[in-house]
């Protein structure tokens, strides 16, 4: 009853978003729930793939499924830095085949079969594609790679169909901010110096004509 009422409560895709799981041995795991809300792409991808693995455990070994389920939510609200969000681009080939004697190239969209969509575009269209591209791309390819993928289930709202579950919300650690270079530093340093002397040379220039005016008049 209460998977039934949590998945009446979600509106999108049911299927979709259930697929798999009778493949999963749902025993024993943990479900971690990660808000994508304002997280950068990468440091989050980096903890899902580190959970999904499951390298937080002192059990971890690497010929072994140990991970947890692991649930996004939020991902259209997921942040990129820099100019990422126009620079960054998806490639993929079509696999279409075509006989260049009956068709020319002239009469084609795309040159060589390959089509290509921006980080910007992928997140309009479908933006539980981008953080499952990032942190697919940060596991090992090998026979363990697509039982991973099963136990991640990412969805673009707040909503997911796991009410039912004892789900656990997971605590992003703290952003550590790294020190400026030393060259950056020297440069700050040199700037903020000549910016007094600047300031100390106005100053003795106004007393200057102020002593002056003062001469005048006297």
């Amino acid at each position: 009853m209460a998977a039934q009422a949590a998945a009446t409560t979600f509106n999108g895709n049911l299927k979709k978003a259930l697929a798999g799981l009778r493949r999963i041995n749902l025993e024993g795991l943990r479900w971690r729930v990660f808000d994508a809300k304002g997280q950068v792409l990468g440091r989050l991808a980096s903890q899902i793939s580190t959970v999904i693995q499951g390298k937080d455990k002192p059990t971890y070994a690497p010929n072994r499924d140990d991970g947890d389920m692991c649930i996004v939510i939020n991902a259209k609200d997921v942040c990129v830095t820099g100019r990422k969000l126009t620079d960054k681009v998806y490639y993929w080939h079509t696999g279409q085949v075509l006989l260049f004697s009956a068709v020319s190239f002239n009469e084609l969209n795309y040159i060589g079969h390959l089509k290509e969509r921006s980080l910007k575009d992928q997140m309009a269209k479908d933006p539980t594609e981008v953080i499952r591209k990032a942190v697919l791309r940060m596991l090992p390819r090998n026979k363990l790679r697509d039982d991973r993928d099963r136990k991640l289930r990412i969805f673009a709202g707040s909503e997911h169909p796991f009410g039912d579950r004892p789900v656990e919300p997971y605590v992003m650690p703290p952003r550590t901010v790294r020190e400026m270079r030393p060259r950056a530093r020297r440069a700050l340093i040199r700037a903020q110096k000549k910016a007094e002397e600047q300031e100390q040379g106005g100053n003795q220039r106004k007393g200057r004509k102020t002593e002056a005016k003062t001469e005048v008049t006297a």
